[in-house]
């Protein structure tokens, strides 16, 4: 039976996607070694990796089921690193959603299921 998954993300900078996740996300950080990263936040661990090409993060993310979105939204929006054209929204999909760019460019999308 599967438990849980882990998030693997491209880091570009070790110290700066520490900071990042610390400071901004309000994530905690548990460790590192040669500059994979491993950082955690209520029930939800991430899992970077060192990486030097940039176009690499780019095309990569996860997305993190949440309760409270609204709340996360408010506390994320402020800082400017919501995406672009990944504001609060309401998904054809049943969830409400929005999306966030990490210091490298990973995106991260923060979900709530709706209720019927």
């Amino acid at each position: 039976m599967l438990k849980s998954a882990v998030p693997i993300l491209a880091s570009l900078n070790e110290e700066e996607t520490t900071k990042f996740y610390t400071q901004k996300l309000g994530f905690t950080f548990y460790s590192s070694w040669d500059g994979y990263i491993i950082l955690g936040r209520d029930k939800i661990i991430i899992h970077l990796w060192p990486c030097k090409d940039p176009e690499i993060p780019k095309a990569t993310g996860c997305y993190i089921n949440v309760t409270g979105v609204d709340k996360l939204y408010a506390e994320y929006e402020p800082l400017g690193i919501v995406h672009p054209n990944g504001a609060l929204q309401e998904m054809p999909w049943k969830m409400k959603q929005f999306s966030i760019l990490d210091n490298n460019g990973n995106i991260i999308h923060f979900g709530e299921e709706m209720a019927d």
